[in-house]
């Protein structure tokens, strides 16, 4: 069961977050109901608990916290999301390339020349990251597609910074370092910000996804996403036991 699988300390976890709720069903197909992933009862928390346990609550708007069979987990959400979004795009990039979405509407956007002649260079680039890219003029491009994973963040935004990076890692000999760097930068944009409210479904299926994500125990900085207190620290703490 779950319990058996879950070390207790986080670097010895092997881990990998999804898209927002709202993309779940669409990227993944359907989600269980809420009540297939909740504890039954109270009393069944200690049996049934998956390793990174139950929701408890949000904090801050920045972690959330959860009870599992050790004691409590704490999770740095947007760090967790992060690596996850990053860790689906890398592997799309790797294997049938990444989806792209058709915008409603495309979107006409003003740049700079240099931004210009950067995206028409680099074009190959875009249309690998799930982009669909055209120069409309001097200072002017049409962007008609964008990453599936990345369909509700700020088009303009996301656009203008990949450019930002295209100038930053474009002239690395090794393609695929460049492509992860770009890849990390999106992934930011696509991660849940802090001092959003998640709802304990939403808390829930994202401590799911970071068990099936490889090396979501990290960040893309290299900072924990989660830690474990156990319940013997938490004793300590107040002074239980002496």
């Amino acid at each position: 069961g779950y319990a058996a699988a879950m070390p207790v300390h986080q670097s010895g976890m092997p881990l990998q977050v999804n898209e927002q709720l709202s993309h779940y069903r669409r990227l993944h197909g359907e989600m269980p109901p809420p009540a297939a992933v909740e504890p039954e009862s109270e009393a069944g928390v200690a049996e049934a608990a998956p390793p990174l346990g139950f929701a408890l609550a949000q904090l801050q708007g920045v972690y959330i916290l959860a009870e599992n069979t050790q004691g409590l987990v704490l999770v740095d959400m947007h760090a967790a999301h992060e690596r996850i979004t990053y860790e689906h795009l890398k592997n799309s990039y790797q294997d049938e390339g990444i989806r792209s979405q058709p915008l409603l509407v495309p979107l006409g956007m003003a740049v700079s020349r240099v931004e210009a002649d950067e995206a028409e260079e680099r074009r190959d680039w875009f249309t690998a990251l799930g982009f669909d890219i055209d120069r409309q003029g001097l200072e002017q491009l049409l962007i008609r597609q964008v990453p599936a994973l990345l369909a509700d963040v700020d088009t303009a935004v996301l656009v203008r910074d990949v450019l930002a990076d295209c100038r930053t890692h474009g002239s690395s000999e090794r393609i695929e370092v460049s492509i992860n760097a770009l890849l990390s930068s999106m992934a930011c944009h696509g991660s849940v910000r802090a001092n959003r409210h998640l709802t304990h479904a939403e808390m829930n299926a994202l401590l799911r996804d970071m068990e099936r994500t490889e090396r979501s125990g990290q960040c893309n900085h290299g900072r924990p996403t989660w830690v474990q207190v156990s319940l013997q620290e938490l004793d300590a703490l107040f002074l239980r036991g002496r």
